[in-house]
C-alpha cells in the first residue's frame, strides 16, 4: 500500500446493502469510492433480514472491502420486549438507541480488531457507535484518531419529537431521550478527532451547542447522477403523488400519518382524481390499514428500484415536521427531474431555493395547497424540477463528495485529538 493509503475501520449498525434506505445509500456510495484508494474494514451487527448478509458481503468483497459481521441483530422496535427495553432504559444514562446498539459482541469484535490489526483511523458511521469504540478501546481512545459521521443531530430530532408529541406520558419519555442524547453527543463531538455533518446547519449546531469546536466538516448527502436521470420518453401523471422513505423510521412514519390525517384528504377535496403511492422498506401494518380508507392510495413497501415510480409520478412529497440532516429523497427526485413539494424541515440542509427548484411550505399545513398548485400547473412543476436537476447535478454528485470525506480521513489520521480539555466520562 502506498503512503497515502489508509487502513480504516468503520463501525456501523449493519451492512449497508441492499440500498433500501437513505443511510445505506450514503454509506455505500461514499465507501465504495474510497475503497479504490484505501483499505476499509466494516465491523457491524448482522442485518435484521439474515438473507441480506451474504448478498451484501459479496457486494463489498467485489469492492475490496473486508466485512466483520457479529451474529447479533439490533432488537426490533415492536412487541412486548421493545416496551420492556424502553422501560429499562429509564435507569440508563445512555439514550435508548446508544444502549441497544452497544452490544458486547460488537465491542469484543472491535477490541480484537484493534489488537490484531493496525488501524490508521476509526470511523463511527453513526453517532451511537462512538460508544462501541469508547468501550472497545477504553483508555486508548484519546490516543487514537477517530471520526463520527452524524447522519443527523439526534438530539435535534428528539427535541422535535418532544415539540410535536401530543400524549403527555410519551412526551415526558421523549424529553428524557432528548436530554440523554444531548449529553452523549456533547461527549462524542468533543472527543472525536473530527466530526462530519451532512449539512451546514447541522455542523453549526455541533460547533456552537454540542462542543464540536471547529473540527467539524460538512460532507453533504448526494446522488448517483449517472444512475438517476430523467426518463423523457415516459409521460408523468400530474395527479399522482409519491412518498419515498424508510417506513420504519419514526420521522417518516410521522410524515405518513400527516398525509393520511390532513394532507391527502385536503388534496382529494380539491382534486378528486388525485392518487398517492407510499414506497419504502418495512411499512408497519397500520399504514396498509389506513391506506385502505382512501381512494387510489397504496402502500407499496420496498421496491428493487424507485426510478420507475419517480419517472411516472407528478411529484414527490416530503411532509416532515421531525428530522435532521438532509433528504436524499429530494436529491434523487430532482436528479430525475421529478417535481418536489416539501415542508421547510423536509428541505433543510440542502442548497435549494424555494420557488426556484421546488415548492417549500413553512409547515405541513400548506402542503396540500402546494400539491394542488403543481397538479393544476404541470408546466411550472416541470420548470422547477429542471432547475433543481441542474443544481443537483452540479453540486451533489457522490464523486466529489467522497473526496471531501477522504480529506477529513487524511487530516484526522495525521493528528491526535488536540482537545486535551475534553474529558471522557
Amino acid at each position: 500500500m502506498d503512503a497515502e493509503s489508509l487502513r480504516v475501520a468503520v463501525l456501523d449498525e449493519e451492512l449497508p446493502y441492499p440500498l433500501t434506505s437513505g443511510k445505506r445509500i450514503r454509506t455505500f456510495h461514499l465507501l465504495s469510492r474510497l475503497a479504490e484508494r484505501h483499505r476499509i474494514t466494516i465491523l457491524c451487527h448482522r442485518n435484521a433480514d439474515p438473507a441480506e448478509v451474504p448478498v451484501a458481503e459479496r457486494a463489498f468483497r467485489k469492492l475490496g472491502i473486508e466485512t466483520i459481521v457479529v451474529p447479533r441483530a439490533i432488537p426490533p422496535k415492536s412487541g412486548a420486549g421493545f416496551y420492556t427495553r424502553l422501560a429499562g432504559n429509564l435507569l440508563s444514562p445512555l439514550p435508548y438507541s446508544v444502549a441497544t446498539h452497544t452490544s458486547p459482541e460488537l465491542v469484543e469484535a472491535a477490541a480484537l480488531h484493534a489488537a490484531e490489526c493496525h488501524v490508521d483511523l476509526w470511523h463511527c458511521e453513526w453517532t451511537p457507535y462512538a460508544q462501541v469504540l469508547r468501550r472497545a478501546l477504553r483508555g486508548k481512545l484519546r490516543r487514537k484518531p477517530w471520526i463520527v459521521m452524524a447522519h443527523n443531530v439526534e438530539s435535534l430530532i428528539w427535541k422535535r419529537y418532544a415539540e410535536t408529541e401530543e400524549h403527555a406520558v410519551k412526551r415526558w419519555y421523549v424529553r428524557k431521550q432528548w436530554k440523554k442524547f444531548e449529553r452523549f453527543e456533547r461527549w462524542a463531538f468533543a472527543n472525536a478527532t473530527w466530526s462530519v455533518a451532512v449539512s451546514e446547519p447541522d455542523a453549526e449546531l455541533i460547533r456552537n451547542e454540542l462542543d464540536g469546536t471547529e473540527q467539524t466538516e460538512v460532507v453533504e448527502n448526494g446522488v448517483d447522477t449517472l444512475g438517476f436521470r430523467p426518463q423523457r420518453d415516459i409521460d408523468r401523471d400530474p395527479m399522482s403523488i409519491l412518498f419515498v422513505g424508510s417506513l420504519d423510521w419514526r420521522p417518516n412514519q410521522d410524515g405518513v400519518k400527516l398525509l393520511f390525517d390532513r394532507i391527502y384528504p385536503a388534496v382529494l377535496a380539491a382534486e378528486p382524481k388525485a392518487s398517492l403511492a407510499i414506497i419504502g422498506r418495512n411499512p408497519p401494518p397500520w399504514m396498509q390499514q389506513r391506506a385502505a380508507d382512501f381512494p387510489r392510495c397504496r402502500v407499496i413497501g420496498n421496491v428493487p428500484d424507485v426510478r420507475p415510480y419517480l419517472a411516472t409520478c407528478g411529484m414527490t412529497v416530503v411532509p416532515l415536521r421531525v428530522g435532521g440532516g438532509s433528504r436524499l429523497k429530494i436529491l434523487e427526485s430532482l436528479a430525475t427531474a421529478t417535481p418536489v413539494v416539501s415542508t421547510r424541515i423536509g428541505a433543510e440542509g440542502l442548497n435549494l431555493q424555494p420557488g426556484k427548484h421546488l415548492v417549500v411550505t413553512p409547515d405541513e399545513r400548506g402542503l396540500a395547497e402546494g400539491i394542488v398548485g403543481l397538479m393544476r400547473d404541470p408546466d411550472r412543476a416541470a420548470d422547477l424540477a429542471e432547475e433543481g436537476r441542474r443544481l443537483v447535478v452540479r453540486d451533489y454528485d457522490w464523486g466529489p463528495l467522497s473526496l471531501k470525506l477522504e480529506e477529513v480521513w487524511t487530516v484526522a489520521a495525521m493528528q491526535r485529538s488536540q482537545r486535551s480539555s475534553a474529558r471522557e466520562s
